[in-house]
């Protein structure tokens, strides 16, 4: 007597897999297309990207999420100073819209934030919906006194804690601290966005 097989199911291609790697040169065109599939195009005028402009993401925190060929997700962390202490801010972080049921945001935000635990970063700060961020232990419990520069709204200003008490008593502006992009590659950012 043999034993009974199993069906064999067939995935459809909204289950297939994604995986998530680190950000290649090759992701550029890809990854400015998904932001502004996500953002607009007027995404580039917005007050957080006054913190990004002209720098380069923070060592091994630039992430790509990958399926079937495709970019489908990324994001992205940058060294800032918050109120003189060191940080890293998060953003943006952008899924498909074809993509979005399938984890990509959620699996993208869990890697990233351990990355950046593992390599020793006492707090990140975002600015972005409290209530989707809160799952991952983003509060405005300790951003009520920074600042950024230019308008936002106080109760998106979020963070997490690597680190007790990182962001006690933080107040001031948050400002760039990351790396300068080199000539080139700030021209290549350009070409890519006007793209």
């Amino acid at each position: 007597m043999t034993a009974p097989r199993k069906p064999q199911i067939a995935l459809s291609s909204e289950a297939a897999p994604f995986a998530i790697r680190a950000e290649r040169a090759a992701d550029v065109t890809m990854r400015e297309a998904l932001l502004d599939a996500c953002f607009g195009e007027t995404r580039h005028g917005r007050t957080c990207q006054r913190l990004r402009d002209g720098r380069a993401p923070a060592t091994g925190l630039a992430l790509s999420a990958m399926r079937e060929g495709k970019l489908v997700g990324t994001v992205r962390l940058w060294h800032v100073s918050a109120g003189g202490r060191p940080a890293l801010v998060l953003g943006p972080l952008a899924v498909d819209p074809a993509c979005r049921e399938l984890g990509i945001g959620a699996a993208l935000m869990n890697q990233a934030l351990a990355a950046a635990r593992a390599r020793g970063h006492a707090a990140v700060i975002l600015l972005g919906d409290a209530p989707y961020y809160a799952r991952f232990g983003f509060s405005a419990e300790k951003t009520g006194a920074l600042a950024l520069p230019g308008p936002f709204e106080r109760d998106r200003l979020l963070a997490i804690e690597f680190t007790n008490g990182a962001l006690d008593g933080v107040e001031g502006m948050i400002v760039p601290t990351g790396a300068a992009l080199s000539k080139r590659r700030a021209v290549r950012s350009l070409e890519a966005r006007a793209a």
